[in-house]
């Protein structure tokens, strides 16, 4: 018997670029008991014998987060859509993603969540849960993880329906060659020679050293304006076989419900904050973009932005530059082949800003999340919210319960009645909150 009234520590880990959007925390990372799953059920569940469709959420974050903290408490969207909801844990930094495949080290993250959903399959009938009926979903790194898991054969059978909201699908799987060759330089830093001695003198370190060895390759690595992970799921590791367009192209998603979204402003919570990019003129926001995408490429991408919105400043066309070339051109993708083949497909997008906006946030990452799981309290002092917290006020709260209502009826259902499914090829609409 273990005491289950608080969730366990967080995974060991560097603090998040996003917390001066969403409010810091004081680090809470224990490897002791850290590969923890919480549970929220309905007060009437397991008692009334019914099993309940069940959401499997995971964390956003290849280098942060946990399912324990507080803005991911799944007890709100639990009541209010009689419905069980997991949030878990798994590895992330160097601990998860660092690939080291001589010694056992690949795609650590991805391989816990597969492990999570087995744990669900096989004991959330004793929570209430339906094991038939999951859907699996999550949030930027979190969205990236559901999709990897619904798409890989060792555990596509244990997803229902998918729910992936601000997924960074513009970033590809990333190649063993260049993971391997970041994985040498984190080496480097901790004066560990490459090989099968590697292991031992890896676990022989205080985990601080690995993080910190992170925190500097990093910032040695960092790319102006990228948002990108220096480490993150590689391409032909456990849990990612092959690429996206190919699980896709071979129909690996067919029968599942797919219910997908972004927020209206994604980037600006990565380059709001950076100096180099809060006032960009037209030839720095040019020499960004051809850095990352090519010359060719840059130039139409930033003329096609500048025709929409001509008065838009370098800054703002940057920044929406990268919100659909990271965030909602790949979910577009993934709607549009799916929904063409057939599937219950709906899409969305999430545009509630604060009222209070000094960075020009606008509706940005993680801007969902508060109104998803009803934590508005969750991130008193962040610019999310623009301080609001706790006094989050009734429109806030109404926006929340249309939301988090419309998510819950798709888990519950694979459908939503007042929302016709997304059908490309005759221009259904897309569903905006806020």
């Amino acid at each position: 018997m273990r005491d289950a009234a608080r969730a366990g520590p967080s995974v060991p880990q560097v603090a998040s670029r996003l917390e001066q959007v969403q409010a810091s925390r004081v680090p809470d990372g224990n490897e002791d008991g850290s590969l923890t799953v919480n549970v929220f059920s309905p007060r009437r569940a397991p008692a009334d014998g019914t099993a309940r469709p069940v959401l499997v959420w995971w964390h956003g974050g290849f280098t942060s987060g946990s399912g324990g903290w507080d803005r991911y408490d799944g007890g709100h969207l639990s009541a209010l859509g009689e419905i069980v909801v997991v949030t878990a844990n798994y590895r992330v930094g160097p601990l998860g993603y660092l690939y080291l495949p001589e010694i056992g080290a690949a795609n650590l993250g991805p391989q816990d969540q597969a492990h999570v959903l087995d744990r669900v399959q096989d004991n959330i009938a004793s929570f209430g849960g339906d094991p038939h009926t999951v859907t699996v979903g999550g949030q930027s790194a979190g969205a990236y993880s559901a999709l990897m898991l619904a798409l890989d054969p060792a555990t596509n059978g244990s997803v229902t329906r998918l729910l992936l909201q601000s997924g960074p699908f513009g970033l590809a799987r990333q190649d063993a060659h260049d993971a391997a060759e970041t994985a040498d330089a984190h080496l480097r830093l901790l004066d560990i020679p490459a090989g099968a001695d590697a292991a031992t003198a890896l676990r022989a370190l205080p985990v601080e050293q690995l993080l910190d060895a992170y925190r500097r390759l990093s910032a040695r690595l960092a790319v102006q304006g990228n948002a990108a992970s220096l480490m993150y799921p590689v391409l032909g590791a456990p849990g990612v076989p092959r690429t996206r367009q190919q699980a896709l192209a071979d129909g690996t998603l067919a029968g599942k419900s797919l219910l997908i979204g972004t927020t209206r402003d994604q980037s600006t919570a990565f380059l709001a904050f950076d100096p180099r990019t809060r006032n960009l003129t037209a030839a720095t926001a040019l020499d960004l973009l051809t850095a990352q995408i090519g010359g060719q490429a840059a130039q139409h991408v930033y003329q096609r932005h500048v025709t929409r919105r001509p008065q838009a400043t370098p800054t703002e066309i940057f920044t929406a530059v990268q919100t659909d070339g990271l965030f909602r051109d790949g979910s577009f993708q993934i709607a549009d082949q799916h929904a063409g083949e057939g599937n219950a497909t709906y899409v969305c997008q999430f545009g509630q800003a604060p009222a209070a906006d000094p960075y020009a946030l606008g509706a940005t990452h993680c801007a969902e999340l508060p109104y998803l799981f009803g934590t508005f309290d969750a991130s008193p002092d962040g610019p999310i919210l623009a301080g609001a917290g706790a006094g989050a006020d009734g429109v806030q709260h109404a926006l929340g319960r249309e939301f988090a209502s419309t998510v819950a009826e798709f888990v519950n259902a694979g459908t939503v009645a007042d929302w016709l499914p997304y059908a490309p090829a005759d221009g259904s609409p897309v569903r905006h909150f806020g």
